[in-house]
């Protein structure tokens, strides 16, 4: 029974996810038509006839057409469903390419760290321990001033900042691994280092970094959501936290819809991929499959 009940939750969780890629997608398109024929995009439309408009409501437009905003409007009549659906795309953008910043640095040293041992692995370990110690909002704002406020900043202060977690589980599990007898094998037939690594070991830690995928996939996301809130971020875009900084704002007016629906459209998601996260580890790291057994 509680398998079943598992199997219906992560279908349940893959579900959601569509969703929000779906969303992400869509997002991506009518941001891009946008850009392309230059023009403003809707969900960036002042209305200020539509201010502050709780969910459902009904407007007339000058041009006669009637347009129902589903989650309401902001203080400028923008609409709130436009907007999470964009902040959907830049929470997507974020995950994705931080993390392919982050893991494949992390995976690297972890490797030669783990594999090497002596100076190569010192020098890893003090290179974490460096990173790890230096406040990550700071060395995020320092990248911004360098580069500039915008996502470019955003992607490469979390991703600078993010990869010691994934190469300290790497590097404990490559030394494991190193000590196997396919590695021992590898090594009496004369294969290079770098075979072994990646032809032989890598795809047998290839799980972890799944799992580190799924786990640092919602946290950079929480990470932007924050950096966004201060006003270090993406600008001129509606992500999750420049929305939630604007909502907080209104607060006091009576106007709770657009924190409601941007706090539960983060919240879900965040726990759609601790939920993933979780089943992959069980699923896939062999120490607690064999402790299931």
């Amino acid at each position: 029974m509680e398998g079943v009940k598992l199997k219906l939750s992560v279908k349940l969780a893959l579900g959601i996810l569509a969703v929000y890629l779906a969303a992400a997608i869509y997002g991506e398109v009518q941001y891009h038509v946008a850009k392309a024929a230059d023009v403003t995009a809707s969900y960036n439309e002042v209305n200020l006839s539509a201010r502050y408009m709780p969910p459902m409501s009904t407007v007339t437009l000058k041009d006669g057409r009637r347009e129902v905003f589903i989650l309401g409007t902001d203080n400028l009549g923008r609409s709130v469903a436009e907007r999470l659906v964009q902040g959907t795309r830049i929470a997507f953008h974020v995950g994705v390419m931080t993390s392919l910043i982050a893991i494949p640095l992390g995976v690297l040293l972890g490797l030669l760290g783990g594999y090497f041992r002596g100076w190569v692995d010192s020098f890893v370990v003090w290179l974490s321990a460096t990173v790890a110690s230096m406040p990550g909002l700071l060395f995020i704002l320092a990248i911004s001033l360098v580069v500039g406020q915008g996502l470019l900043g955003i992607y490469l202060g979390i991703g600078l900042t993010t990869w010691v977690g994934v190469s300290r589980t790497i590097r404990a599990e490559v030394m494991k691994q190193s000590s196997r007898a396919y590695v021992q094998a590898a090594r009496t037939l004369g294969y290079s280092h770098a075979r072994i690594m990646f032809r032989h070991i890598l795809p047998n830690v290839a799980h972890i970094i799944l799992i580190q995928f799924s786990i640092r996939f919602p946290s950079a996301i929480s990470t932007e959501v924050f950096i966004s809130f201060l006003g270090i971020g993406v600008q001129g875009e509606p992500s999750w936290g420049v929305m939630i900084d604007n909502a907080r704002r209104r607060l006091c007016q009576g106007v709770w819809w657009e924190m409601t629906f941007t706090t539960i459209a983060i919240f879900v998601l965040v726990l759609v991929f601790n939920h993933l996260a979780d089943y992959l580890r069980d699923r896939l790291d062999p120490a607690l499959r064999n402790e299931a057994k």
